[in-house]
């Protein structure tokens, strides 16, 4: 993108007035001369013609194109001959009314001009003429801080074009001349100059002044404000092709979001960046070596008008050029070291190949694109009126360009536009989100071009692994009495944060004190904040190394890690997960416990050493390799634990079926003493859950247990349902039941048996409970369920709580014997839902293959997470609340004290009374909604369309009957797919 300096001081009125006069005469002194040309002895950057097809993927083309042209710096796209987009700006109202703003360039003191505070008497070069315009503006400069271009007049298109062509043509001395032979023939040509004659002119004017030469320019001009040349999508009317232009990934509007350009993460319309300058030019109106921002992509495209010349250098010789330019104008960069930010200094081509800098060509025609590389050195001119568009763009390669950039600002104490580690962080999250799509088999994904990038070898990975190595090591050499806090989530959303001292943005990590709690630091200047203790220093983390170095797993390609951050929110804070707990900021005293592997106590002596921050929390969690990797054990020694051992563990003898909670309270308490002692009474259980008919059921068959004239207690064939008219109730064998019932139901009951392995320790804190469940740290149970290998087979699933740190609980499911084939997530529900859709992949794949035994697909409302991990058997349930004597789960034990306190008994608490909210006992309290004889009518016709098994009966007379936490969900997600079903039907 070409871009001009401007200077900060405003220029004195007599000068602009004698501009304004030199506009009224049109006086132009100094002219051409073709024998002293200079024009520099190059090789041109490369042409690219792209098909029409390549043309109608922007990112993809210049992904193309790159390992051809990378190392020129620049390159010319010429699109194809169809490709001729309207430009507003020559709308007569637009041409004649709207004025633009200019800047007077003095292109003979680009080069050659004498530091600003350097007082001499004369210039130390031949004039052919001192005009008094010119002493007057030395006399003005000799007050000036710095060399600028001032503020010029106000012009219209048409006030510009007729000013343009008068100076080339005073200038050039163009003249009407006969075309062809000289017989006397009438066919008149104006004249023009040649590319190749104004740019021999314009670098003798740069390198050996002989008069002055001042020109406007109409350089970054705002779009958003002024008007784009590309027609936007709103302004579209035509009918014939609407979107062709408006919706075209070369409309430098659309350019910096498209999918693939990280820029599209920024939030904020940065003009000049994410916004299109224009640049309206006439002849040798100039933009001076510079790079982009952030060492961006830049693409400019010429409207209109007469060529534009610009010289290029690869990103891999910038730091050859800036030498360069130093060695030869030493003055001007003793004066002014960031000489080349103000984007006002030329220095010829051929200077710079003699010092061995390769300088490449190109001349850029109306019609034609030109793009500019990361860190490529760039610089021209105009050879007469025209209008140019540019924007930046970030293409993923870019990331690692950026990085530099940034880490450069940071020496040289320079403002960023924008965030860097957003972008970054940004677009590896979305990344993820992709490979986590990808792993589950999802057909529809946004955007797979990030496959692509991830990969041990990925460009995406290698940016986000070389960051947070950089965080790492800044992390290290911090103080080892340092605290450290979660970012809050909006830390910089309303606010720039960025260090008081090198101004280097703060999304990623922050350091402060208390002293100055809205004052902040990156890492590498904390130590030079205040003078504070360091006990009353503190870090703000976004993330966690741990969680960082389990993002660069994730883009590695590890299923674990991929999963644990698709579940991640967007939001970068935020983990979304059932019940999800808000994120609380810590409390900057030492009386607050803490488990971010950072948090160091208050007491412990003040060191200057560096300390490894990735060390294991004061709760000496760790999580297996294929996760997270907390670091040593020893780094928690002398700290308080938050480990509460509440209860022995459980080993591989003890089972419980989620299905079977008709057992009474004395049983269910002998479960208890069971667990704790883990003898061989389990057996006892087994037995009881595996007879199909105990003595409490024989007990409880009564006339109370019948259902619309169905005996719950007994087995019938489905054919042998009564109907509706019929009160005749069958009564079948029951010995023909019990066969029944082991023959068709032991896989049912395989599927079902939760056997609790480990009932692990208390986490207090947030994410390690909710309102219904606490989830001990290292917890492990045992389940059968189909295969993921071979769908037609049970295999042992081991379904376990890690502790990821920050993240709080991490839930894993593994296969017993293949623990290689793992499923994470922050989830126990999703976790388990990954399953599944595994599970579904593998049945589909060999359903395509026409192999046979294999079960149906599972529907996701087949299986529950957390009944799958055990957290809904009431014998676990209460086996977890011994652990928790003290109540420290305070979000899980106020919401059981509001249920037993509260006077309204549940729709699901009184199975006898109510079903689906329905009473069915008061019936006046019904009159008006469904009376009893219409509930019965309904379900029994449901009932009678279901065809239930035997064993289905059953299993709906428990659900009604019992009261366990996990019928209650059976039935409240019944409901919910109910209303859904309603609402789904409504016209």
């Amino acid at each position: 993108m070409e871009e001009t300096g401007f200077a900060a001081e405003s220029q004195p009125k007599e000068v602009h007035s004698s501009n304004n006069k030199q506009r009224s005469d049109n006086t132009i002194a100094a002219r051409w001369v073709p024998d002293e040309a200079c024009r520099p002895v190059i090789d041109d950057a490369p042409v690219f013609y792209p098909t029409a097809e390549e043309f109608a993927d922007t990112l993809g083309y210049i992904a193309k194109i790159w390992t051809q042209a990378e190392s020129y710096g620049i390159c010319r796209i010429v699109p194809p001959h169809s490709w001729i987009p309207p430009c507003p700006l020559k709308e007569k109202d637009m041409w004649e009314n709207a004025k633009f703003s200019t800047r007077i360039q003095q292109v003979d003191l680009l080069q050659n001009r004498e530091s600003m505070k350097k007082k001499t008497r004369g210039r130390k070069r031949k004039r052919r003429r001192h005009s008094k315009r010119r002493a007057e503006a030395n006399a003005a400069s000799d007050t000036d801080e710095k060399f600028g271009f001032q503020s010029g007049s106000d012009f219209t298109f048409a006030e510009f074009q007729r000013h343009a062509f008068t100076f080339k043509e005073s200038y050039f001395g163009t003249q009407d001349c006969k075309e062809g032979s000289n017989s006397g023939g009438n066919n008149k040509k104006r004249w023009e100059p040649s590319a190749e004659d104004i740019e021999g002119e314009y670098w003798r004017i740069v390198e050996q002044p002989t008069d002055e030469v001042e020109v406007y320019y109409g350089a970054d001009l705002e779009t958003g404000v002024f008007g784009s040349g590309f027609p936007k999508a709103s302004s579209v009317v035509t009918k014939s092709d609407p979107d062709l232009y408006a919706m075209s990934g070369w409309n430098l509007n659309n350019l910096p979001r498209l999918p693939g350009s990280v820029l599209c993460f920024e939030e904020s319309d940065i003009s000049g960046v994410l916004v299109p300058w224009l640049y309206v030019g006439m002849c040798f109106s100039s933009f001076c070596w510079h790079v982009e921002d952030h060492h961006l992509y830049s693409l400019n495209y010429l409207h209109f008008g007469d060529p534009k010349v610009w010289y290029g250098v690869s990103g891999s010789r910038a730091t050859s050029l800036e030498q360069a330019m130093r060695k030869h104008l030493p003055d001007l960069f003793e004066e002014q070291p960031d000489l080349l930010n103000e984007l006002v200094t030329q220095l010829s081509p051929s200077v710079l190949k003699s010092e061995g800098v390769p300088v490449h060509r190109v001349v850029q025609h109306a019609g034609e694109f030109v793009l500019t590389f990361p860190r490529a050195y760039h610089a021209g001119f105009n050879c007469g009126f025209n209008c140019a568009e540019a924007v930046n763009v970030a293409p993923v390669d870019w990331l690692q360009h950026g990085q530099t950039a940034v880490e450069l600002y940071s020496k040289q104490c320079r403002k960023t536009s924008l965030s860097h580690d957003k972008l970054l962080l940004r677009s590896a999250l979305d990344a993820v989100q992709v490979l986590g799509q990808t792993s589950l088999g999802t057909k529809f994904i946004s955007n797979r071009s990030w496959q692509k990038v991830c990969g041990k070898d990925g460009m995406l990975t290698k940016a986000v692994k070389r960051r947070v190595e950089m965080e790492e090591e800044r992390l290290d050499r911090l103080p080892i009495c340092w605290k450290s806090q979660k970012m809050d989530r909006d830390f910089d959303s309303n606010t720039e944060r960025e260090c008081f001292s090198c101004f280097y943005d703060l999304h990623l990590s922050a350091a402060s004190c208390n002293c100055s709690p809205d004052r902040f630091s990156c890492l590498k200047h904390a130590k030079h904040f205040c003078s504070c203790e360091m006990t009353q220093r503190y870090v703000l983390l976004r993330y966690t190394v741990e969680e960082l170095n389990l993002l660069v797993k994730a883009l590695e390609g590890e299923l674990d890690a991929i999963h644990v951050w698709a579940s991640k929110d967007s939001g970068v804070v935020s983990i979304d997960y059932t019940h999800k707990c808000a994120a609380k900021k810590p409390k900057l005293d030492g009386a607050s416990k803490s488990c971010d592997p950072m948090e160091i106590m208050p007491d412990c002596p003040i060191s200057e050493d560096k300390v490894n921050m990735n060390g294991s929390c004061s709760s000496s969690s760790h999580v297996s390799s294929a996760v997270v990797q907390s670091g040593s054990p020893d780094d928690h020694n002398g700290h308080e634990s938050l480990v509460v051992n509440a209860a022995p563990k459980v080993e591989h003898d003890c089972s419980f079926d989620l299905n079977l909670n008709c057992a009474s309270d004395e049983h269910e308490s002998k479960v208890i003493d069971v667990s704790d002692g883990c003898d061989n009474k389990t057996s006892t259980i087994e037995e009881e859950t595996s007879t199909s008919m105990s003595n409490q059921e024989k007990a409880s068959m009564s006339e109370g247990n019948k259902l619309f004239g169905v005996d719950l207690g007994l087995s019938r064939p489905a054919s042998n349902i009564p109907p509706i008219s019929s009160s005749k109730t069958e009564i079948v064998d029951t010995a023909a039941v019990n066969a029944s019932m082991r023959q068709k139901s032991y896989q049912s009951r395989s599927l079902s048996l939760v056997e609790p392995l480990n009932f692990g320790s208390l986490m207090a804190g947030n994410y390690w409970c909710t309102k219904q469940v606490i989830y001990p740290k290292g917890f492990r149970s045992r389940i059968k369920y189909y295969s993921v290998l071979d769908p037609t087979k049970l295999c042992s699933y081991i379904s376990e709580v890690l502790d990821a740190g920050l993240l709080g609980p991490l839930f894993k499911v593994s296969l017993e014997e293949y623990p290689e084939e793992s499923f994470a997530n922050v989830s126990a529900d999703k976790c388990w839902e990954m399953v599944l859709n595994r599970l579904n992949n593998e049945i589909s794949r060999r359903s395509s293959l026409a192999e046979r035994g294999l079960p149906p697909l599972q529907y996701s409302q087949s299986i529950n997470g957390f009944a799958m991990f055990g957290f809904l058997s009431q014998p676990i349930v209460e086996a977890i609340e011994a652990l928790d004597p003290d109540h420290q789960c305070t979000e899980y034990w106020n919401h059981r004290r509001k249920q037993q306190h509260s006077s309204v008994p549940s729709s699901l608490g009184l199975p006898q009374t109510k079903l689906f909210g329905i009473n069915m006992t008061n019936k006046e309290q019904n009159e008006g909604e469904h009376s009893i004889n219409e509930t019965q009518l309904v379900l029994r016709r449901l009932i009678e369309k279901a065809n239930p098994t035997p064993e289905e009966f059953r299993t709906l007379h428990r659900i009604f009957s019992s009261q366990s936490v996990e019928s209650r969900v059976a039935c409240a997600d019944l409901i919910e797919e109910m209303q859904r079903n309603v609402d789904n039907m409504k016209p």
